[in-house]
């Protein structure tokens, strides 16, 4: 299985100077996702029950000094830097750790009033967006800023990378620029940044989950009021383990597919008279859909009531969903009773919703067969992603289950890894 070297905040600030020539104000994390369950759910205001995982998106940021020359004019500072010299006073330049396909590490500069939604593609759109949407809520014109940027959430696996850089981004310029948001202002500004700006039909448990999250814990968000509660995960502490398996494929169809599911739903809702699918009543006559429409509203509204079921599970509310009397006491048995709920979900959303695709149907088959306790995709689907709930000593075992099922079918080897639930965004040094 692979493992990622996390930054320090020590390594990020020597870095930053190298690159812009004089030393960050601060260093920051913003951490990927896994939705635990709740997948497509977020859209339609349903429910959610995602982890913060320990893989984060690393910001450095700097304000650029000026010094005065002996005329008297201003001149930057940081002769000696390596990155690109700002076009203009007001240009905000960002530097990744990724590298393109020639070597060279990706990287850009603009500035906020030049910003026109749709314009600017690719990675820099995303802390773009932030710069944009905060001028917009705030008033704020962020200009004068350099930002160095280092990831350990893989690109495409469904972990929401883009989500993390666009959180880490905003919690920086949030603390530098003194803006003073709230954890739910955070939330819906990097939602429209992604709706607005990128243009991305997104729904916001990732920048939720990134945000609000604590360690140890699963946020469980009601996406319609935003209204959260902490729910006890200790993987960790249970010698349990979720891995991630990711099948480093991403079909066509992927951004198409999500946007079609999502208008579906739109409609299914508007057939309702109500304004998203958490408003339709477990017992409404589906009658009036179409046959695509009953699938996808069967799913959302089957997916919300996993979700409830697991949270009563963990809390320990829950009785276990087969063939025992006895309530689930230990935290460890709490866990493993949400395990069925993963594999319902899996199957709901590979038959009704339609997003899985060979290689995590694949994952989720072997994994189960190699002794999982429970496994399902993630993410908006189409490639990506799966999870498979373990014993922490089966995480060998497991893993390499997997991997010999994908070289049986003919698939790219995956990435596997195991994360644990960790801590929300904030400042590291």
């Amino acid at each position: 299985m692979s493992a990622a070297s996390t930054p320090t905040a020590a390594s990020l600030a020597d870095e930053f100077s190298a690159l812009f020539g004089y030393p960050p104000l601060g260093c920051f994390r913003a951490p990927g996702r896994v939705n635990l369950i709740g997948e497509h759910t977020d859209y339609n205001n349903g429910l959610v029950l995602p982890i913060a995982i320990d893989r984060a998106v690393h910001v450095a940021i700097g304000r650029r000094p000026r010094r005065r020359t002996h005329a008297g004019a201003a001149e930057d500072v940081g002769e000696q830097a390596i990155a690109e010299p700002p076009r203009r006073e007001e240009s905000i330049r960002i530097v990744s750790d990724h590298r393109d396909g020639s070597g060279q590490r990706l990287c850009g500069q603009f500035t906020a009033e030049e910003l026109v939604p749709g314009e600017l593609r690719g990675w820099l759109s995303h802390p773009a967006g932030v710069v944009d949407e905060i001028a917009k809520t705030t008033g704020t014109v962020v200009g004068g800023v350099d930002l160095y940027i280092e990831s350990t959430v893989p690109v495409g696996a469904g972990l929401s990378s883009s989500h993390a850089l666009e959180v880490a981004v905003l919690i920086a310029l949030d603390e530098v620029f003194d803006l003073g948001l709230s954890h739910r202002e955070k939330v819906l500004l990097t939602q429209r940044a992604e709706n607005d700006f990128v243009g991305a039909p997104t729904g916001i448990v990732d920048q939720a989950a990134s945000i609000m999250t604590e360690a140890g814990h699963a946020l469980f968000l009601d996406c319609r009021d935003l209204s959260i509660r902490h729910v006890p995960f200790d993987l960790d502490a249970e010698g349990l383990r979720l891995l991630v398996i990711d099948t480093r494929v991403s079909h066509s169809h992927s951004e198409s597919g999500y946007g079609d599911r999502r208008r579906t739903c739109e409609e299914a809702a508007g057939l309702f008279g109500v304004e998203s699918l958490r408003e339709v009543d477990e017992g409404s006559d589906l009658d009036r859909l179409t046959e695509e429409q009953r699938k996808r509203v069967r799913h959302v509204m089957g997916e919300n009531a996993r979700v409830r079921t697991t949270v009563e599970l963990l809390e320990g509310a829950g009785e276990r969903l087969e063939g025992a009397d006895e309530r689930l006491e230990g935290a460890a048995d709490r866990i493993r009773g949400i395990g069925e709920l993963l594999c319902a979900s899996h199957d709901s959303l590979a038959r009704d919703y339609e997003v899985s695709c060979a290689e995590l149907d694949t994952a989720v088959e072997a994994a189960m067969a190699a002794g999982a306790i429970g496994a399902r995709m993630i993410g908006g689907g189409f490639g990506g992603s799966a999870i498979a709930l373990i014993d922490a000593d089966d995480a060998d075992v497991v893993g390499a289950a997997v991997t010999a099922a994908f070289a049986e079918a003919g698939f790219a080897a995956p990435d596997i890894f195991a994360v644990s639930a960790g801590r929300g965004a904030g400042r590291i040094g």
